[in-house]
């Protein structure tokens, strides 16, 4: 695992800072509406910008704007500096979600070296769908984005898990084919977003707090937020959302909590805060 000094982690912030000046320009353009969330968000209310110890960086949009926003790159996206991955664009790619990468860099999470796609530095733009209203209903539904989560981790969990039982079972579940997986998927969030519900998630993602689903309203209500000295778009729900999601949420965390992600092999690349490469 690669440590991550502080010139390197300020480094790779300003090339992610990048992507999301560019995320911005396109949905701004298309009027896309989308949301900085998680550590991002916080980052902006507690820091101004990132958390000094983040090395990522998170969007998220309602599946509507998400599948504008797509499109929107097809045309919109600066193709000389980025590139965009989803299951539907790349060839071997495992997750739910999308991912807008820099060209030119690499950056290797401990575990995913052999992943059959390009891997540069990225944000991360997640997909946001609806749960039922239900409690009975959503708690099924909750177990289901459980157990397709872990087929789709299964290619990582194979190498990764600590328990060699865990490492057997994921190493079968690596071999349903991910057509299969993926066709089951759209068939999910088809079935999610075909009436208007009270909760939405990140389907196949964790939830905070062990509970059931974001309030649709945090992501319909945006304003923007001062994040390094640049305007993103965030919830105008903050408060509600960071509480939700990080309870005491401008307490900082103890440093043995302050958790930063296992990277194997790392190349970056000098940007100015305008996107232009020095």
């Amino acid at each position: 695992m690669i440590h991550l000094d502080d010139k390197t982690l300020r480094q790779l912030q300003m090339i992610e800072l990048e992507m999301l000046l560019e995320v911005d320009r396109i949905c701004r353009k298309k009027e896309i509406q989308y949301q900085i969330i998680g550590g991002t968000l916080l980052g902006s209310v507690r820091h101004g910008g990132f958390i000094p110890w983040d090395d990522d960086a998170d969007i998220a949009m309602l599946r509507a704007e998400y599948e504008k926003f797509k499109e929107a790159c097809k045309t919109e996206l600066d193709t000389t500096r980025f590139y965009f991955q989803d299951f539907e664009e790349t060839k071997g790619y495992r997750w739910s979600y999308g991912k807008l990468r820099r060209k030119d860099t690499l950056f290797l999470r401990e575990h995913q070296e052999h992943m059959p796609y390009e891997q540069g530095v990225f944000i991360d733009i997640f997909p946001v769908d609806g749960v039922p209203d239900s409690y009975f209903l959503r708690a099924l539904h909750n177990f289901h984005c459980f157990c397709l989560r872990k087929i789709l981790w299964s290619e990582v969990g194979k190498i990764a898990d600590k328990k060699p039982w865990k490492r057997l079972g994921f190493g079968i579940l690596a071999k349903i084919p991910t057509d299969w997986i993926f066709r089951h998927y759209k068939k999910m969030i088809a079935k999610s977003n075909s009436k208007r519900t009270k909760r939405v998630r990140i389907v196949l993602m964790p939830l905070p707090n062990k509970g059931f689903g974001y309030m649709r309203k945090w992501f319909e209500q945006s304003k923007d937020f001062l994040f390094e000295g640049k305007a993103l778009s965030g919830t105008v729900f903050e408060e509600e959302f960071l509480t939700y999601e990080f309870g005491d949420y401008m307490k900082l965390p103890p440093k043995d909590k302050r958790k930063v992600h296992p990277v194997s092999n790392i190349k970056l690349i000098d940007v100015d805060i305008d996107g232009v490469e020095k």
